[in-house]
């Protein structure tokens, strides 16, 4: 009795095609989850309650370094800019930084006076 040589590859076929359709499946449902990165940005509300260096850790740091030694961003730490300068910079955005980051003007204000003393 001859043996048919194409089972195998039929089989390998069916089994693979139904392990990536169930990865597929699975991956959407990951892929939101890792879309948020496990947790979520805090809301404008919730910034209130932070302090500049929280928000900095939050939204800024992937930029402008663990150490505010820069990397993406430019370097924070002994910044020639005002007062005045950053607050624009943080709310208006502009060379790659994004608009909006501090929402909130009190925070605004404690974010740029902030960023200024940093050493």
């Amino acid at each position: 009795m001859k043996r048919n040589p194409l089972i195998p590859f039929a089989l390998i076929a069916v089994f693979g095609i139904g392990l990536m359709f169930f990865f597929s499946i699975k991956g959407i449902g990951d892929g939101k989850e890792l879309a948020g990165g496990g947790k979520e940005e805090p809301k404008t509300e919730d910034i209130s309650a932070l302090s500049p260096e929280e928000i900095y850790k939050g939204k800024c740091i992937s930029c402008h370094g663990e150490n505010y030694e820069g990397g993406a961003g430019p370097k924070l730490a002994g910044t020639s800019l005002s007062v005045d300068e950053i607050k624009e910079k943080i709310k208006n955005g502009g060379g790659g930084m994004p608009a909006n980051l501090v929402p909130d003007e009190k925070k605004l204000e404690e974010m740029a006076k902030w960023v200024s003393e940093l050493k």
